[in-house]
């Protein structure tokens, strides 16, 4: 009996372990979803495709903000794999270097929102947070399978 009640709090741990790196996989693409969504709102503003919005602006550059912020958060170690998660090895293995890139993505995002209330700035400042994500992408993302 005692044994049973044993091997079944050790199932429930470790389904919960699974759970957990699977929410935390979840929650960092999501962020990534809405990272996407803003910025391919805000292309069409500079292209000329939908008109300048300064709330839309700034709440993509909040929503930024945010992300920038619940980052480090978002890679505990038990989420290395699983989840179809693009995330590679690199940023467990070069922390300090992962943590940089997503400061300077801080940063464009608070330097941005403070620009982006006019279509200029948003012209402006958007140059410095798409080179900020493709940084972090560039060296800490694998491919997207095809």
């Amino acid at each position: 009996m005692i044994r049973t009640i044993v091997v079944m709090a050790a199932v429930a741990i470790g389904i919960g372990g699974v759970a957990a790196q699977s929410d935390v996989i979840s929650e960092r693409k999501a962020l990534m979803k809405k990272n996407a969504q803003h910025a391919k709102g805000m292309n069409g503003m500079i292209k000329g495709e939908t008109p300048f919005d300064a709330a839309a602006a700034a709440a993509a550059f909040t929503q930024w903000g945010e992300t920038a912020a619940a980052m480090p958060k978002l890679f505990p170690d038990n989420s290395k794999t699983g989840g179809e998660t693009r995330a590679l090895p690199k940023i467990w293995e070069d922390s300090a270097g992962w943590n940089a890139q997503i400061a300077g993505f801080a940063k464009a995002a608070a330097a941005g929102k403070a620009k982006a209330t006019s279509l200029e700035g948003l012209k402006e400042t958007m140059p410095a947070v798409s080179k900020a994500c493709n940084d972090c992408h560039e060296g800490y993302r694998a491919a997207q399978k095809k």
